[in-house]
Parts: structure tokens; C-alpha cells; sequence
């Protein structure tokens, strides 16, 4: 049974202490036995049409275990955008499996357990691992199929980021400017002083939270402006993202601290729109899709207005999000040529100010800090993330020659619930291949 260092144990026991207390706290009820909520045995939108008390609406996605179907059904429930593939042949993953489920490491609370039960006990819907470019462990479950894109909600973040960075890099956006230089929209807003860097680093003052517990917070106006959540008669906010964007006020100052809102990554699709003229999903095709030969279209969720939705809306299969996840690794090059710039990778990786990091209240990525839309870990193996919303991940290890990619439906929907547990999961990962 792999069992981390020392030193790695205990920053990790005092973390889920942390994050034990503070769950506590918040009355965070139990989740229920995963075997329970099985989409497929739940027979979840089974039938033509199916019996009234298994049919999912849009409305009641985010009413668990609905997300369990609805995560990798999501354009069955409303607008999107096709993100192409282009016209090439897929590249190639080599597939060399190895039998890893009955790996056995230590979780966030001292006990064994195998990575077969990591992947039931996290609500996993998909799991990819390539170790030096090939794929040696691939599962699906609860009834997802390899052709399905799963929602990646706030891993879309990081493509944006990344696409952004990409922009930069190539002159077209200065990081330093006002994004009012591009989008003077919102030269009443939030942003209206605010730069680039700030919007990526997610470091401007915004009057704007994200708490699924307050049915007040900005994250239900968002969600009711983006079309992802159906607005009551009654609601008399914005019902588009950008009339949503130009509300929005200032709250402290900007480039002080670290604050997590998705309303910041929205900007930055909206500006990296406007700056080349094209959409987001055609952006993400030319530049990612079409050229490392992904083997499935992707999409995007689009608002009542057809603004594509570019914090919580990307959708993808799991080795097309593999393929990605190695390009990153390989600095930039895979399917034989260079499709993102070294400098674009080492301008991620390089991360952002931890010390404006700690502010956030995140105590267990201490140590963490945010940089274009992307999560640094600053670890000995210079490990980069992309997260998302009830359980989505892309955890990159450079030195172990590693990537992994978790898509699940997690009862709970921030991923700070199982993030210890998960990082175990990955040095365990990273420690059996690497012995190999």
C-alpha cells in the first residue's frame, strides 16, 4: 500500500483536519452510498418517454442523483455550441493497460483503500491515466460511454485561461491593460479599472460570491443569466451574461487577494471573442481541437442570447481531454507538431502569488496559488490542475510523466470535499508507475 512521506502525511492530516472541521461546521449532510444513486440502475430517463418521477429537466440537474445522468447529457438539455474536431484522422493514443484498480494507499483519514473503491466512493463517472503517453488505465461508470462528453464546468476555466495566455503570447492581448481597453462595456463595472492579469488571476475586487448554500448569492444570478439554471417568473435580474457582467460592481481592491468567480472567466471569453473576432468554440477547435486530432466534437453550453459560456460550459469526451491533458505535459507539442507555445506552458506553470492565494480561506491547497485560470500546486514534481464543479479534474505530474483525468458527479459540488483524498489518490498513481 503506497503511503505518502512523512512530512507530505502530516501538512496532508492537518489539512483534513481543516477541512474536516470546517464541513462540520457547515452541517454538510451525508452523502449517499454511490451504489444508490447509479443512474443506470436508478433507470434515470429510461423509456419513450420516460415515467414522470425519472425524467431530468434542466431545472432539477443540480437536485442529486439527477446530475449522475445529466452530466454527460448535458446538450440534451439545452443550446450549445459544436466545438469541430476538424477534418484529420484522430491522433493516436497507444493503449498499454495495466491492472491499477486494486492499487491500495492511504486515505486523507489514515485508512487503506484501493483505487477500485477511490473511483466508487468519489461518484467517478470516467477515469483516464497516461503514463509516458499511454493510456494505462481507462473506466467508465454509472452508464457513461466513451463517445460521451462530460460536462467539465469549471475546468472550462483553464481552457479559457489558456486560450487567453495563447493570445498574449501571441501580441494580440496585453496582460497589463485595462480590460476596458478591449471591452469599454464595462467601463461602468467591476472592471472598469481592473487588467487583464487581474481578470486571470482571479485577483480583482468584485461584489460577487459563489455560495450554493445562499440562494442570494451572485452564483445563482450567474447561473440564471448563463441559462443553466431556469429563472422564476418573478426574477428580475439579468438573463444573458453580458447584461449580467455590466451590473456587476467593485468591492475592495483590485490585485489584493485571491477570490474564486466564475463572472471574472466570463470576461475573459467575452474579450478573447472580441479581440479575434471569432467564437469561443471556433477558438477552441483551431487552436486545441482540430490540431492535437481530437477523435469527438466537444461543446459548449450557449445563454438565451447565444453568448457561449466559457467558465462552466466546455463539454468532452475523456481521451480527447487526455490528449490535451499530454499536450500540456509535452510542453506544448504532441500529434507531431508544436500546437501551444512553450512559453504559453511555462507562463501557467509558473503560478501566482501564494501569500494573495491564502486569502481565499482554501486551507486545504495550502501551499496552492491561481494563475490563468489554473491551479498550481508548487509541488517538488511541478504538478498544474485544471478543477471543477462536483468532482471534474485534470491533474498533470511533469516529473512522473503523468497525466490523469477524473470526471465524476459528486453529490457535493465543491471539489475541496474530496481533494485530499484525491491527491492521494494521484501520488499513489505517480508512485506505482513510476516503480514500474
Amino acid at each position: 500500500m503506497y503511503t505518502p512521506p512523512k512530512t507530505h502525511r502530516t501538512a496532508a492530516v492537518a489539512a483534513a483536519l481543516i477541512l474536516n472541521a470546517s464541513v462540520a461546521l457547515a452541517q454538510a449532510p451525508q452523502p449517499p452510498p454511490p451504489e444508490a444513486t447509479d443512474p443506470v440502475k436508478l433507470e434515470i430517463m429510461k423509456g419513450f418517454p420516460p415515467p414522470p418521477d425519472k425524467i431530468v429537466r434542466l431545472s432539477s440537474v443540480l437536485r442529486f442523483p439527477n446530475g449522475r445522468w445529466a452530466f454527460h447529457h448535458m446538450r440534451e438539455l439545452g443550446p450549445t455550441a459544436q466545438v469541430w474536431r476538424g477534418d484529420e484522422k484522430p491522433s493516436v493514443l497507444r493503449d498499454m493497460p495495466q491492472e491499477m484498480d486494486s492499487l491500495k494507499f492511504e486515505d486523507d483519514k489514515g485508512a487503506g483503500i484501493s483505487l477500485a473503491d477511490w473511483q466508487r466512493t468519489t461518484y467517478t463517472d470516467g477515469l483516464l491515466v497516461l503514463h509516458k503517453g499511454a493510456v494505462v488505465l481507462q473506466r467508465y461508470h454509472a452508464g457513461m460511454r466513451a463517445q460521451q462528453p462530460h460536462s467539465l464546468w469549471s475546468m472550462s476555466k483553464s481552457f479559457t485561461g489558456l486560450l487567453t495566455t495563447m493570445l498574449i503570447k501571441d501580441g494580440l492581448i496585453d496582460p497589463n491593460a485595462l480590460v476596458t481597453k478591449y471591452l469599454p462595456e464595462l467601463k461602468d463595472s467591476a472592471w472598469a479599472d481592473a487588467t487583464v492579469q487581474q481578470t486571470l488571476d482571479m485577483t480583482t475586487g468584485v461584489a460577487y460570491a459563489e455560495n450554493f448554500r445562499d440562494p442570494s448569492s451572485g452564483i445563482f444570478q450567474y447561473l440564471h443569466a448563463a441559462g443553466l439554471l431556469p429563472a422564476p417568473p418573478t426574477h428580475s435580474g439579468p438573463r444573458t451574461i453580458p447584461d449580467l457582467l455590466v451590473t456587476l460592481k467593485k468591492e475592495g481592491e483590485h490585485g489584493a487577494a485571491f477570490k474564486y468567480k466564475s463572472v471574472d472567466t466570463e470576461v475573459l471569453g467575452w474579450l478573447l471573442q472580441r479581440v479575434t473576432g471569432k467564437s469561443y468554440s471556433a477558438l477552441l477547435s483551431e487552436r486545441l481541437w482540430a490540431p492535437m486530432g481530437a477523435q469527438d466534437d466537444a461543446y459548449v453550453w450557449v445563454d438565451p442570447i447565444g453568448t457561449q459560456i466559457s467558465s462552466v460550459g466546455f463539454s468532452a469526451t475523456l481521451r480527447d481531454l487526455g490528449r490535451l491533458g499530454e499536450t500540456m505535459r509535452m510542453a506544448g507539442r504532441f500529434n507531431g507538431r508544436q500546437i501551444i507555445g512553450e512559453s504559453v506552458i511555462g507562463e501557467i506553470r509558473k503560478g501566482a502569488d501564494i501569500e494573495k492565494f491564502k486569502s481565499s480561506g482554501q486551507t486545504m491547497r495550502y501551499g496552492y496559488s491561481y494563475h490563468n485560470q489554473w491551479w498550481i500546486p508548487h509541488d517538488r514534481d511541478g504538478t498544474f490542475e485544471m478543477k471543477g464543479l462536483n468532482g471534474q479534474h485534470m491533474h498533470i505530474n511533469p516529473k512522473a510523466e503523468l497525466v490523469i483525468i477524473k470526471l465524476s458527479s459528486h453529490p457535493a459540488g465543491d471539489t475541496s470535499v474530496t481533494h485530499n483524498v484525491d491527491r492521494r489518490a494521484f501520488a499513489a498513481i505517480a508512485a506505482a508507475l513510476s516503480a514500474r
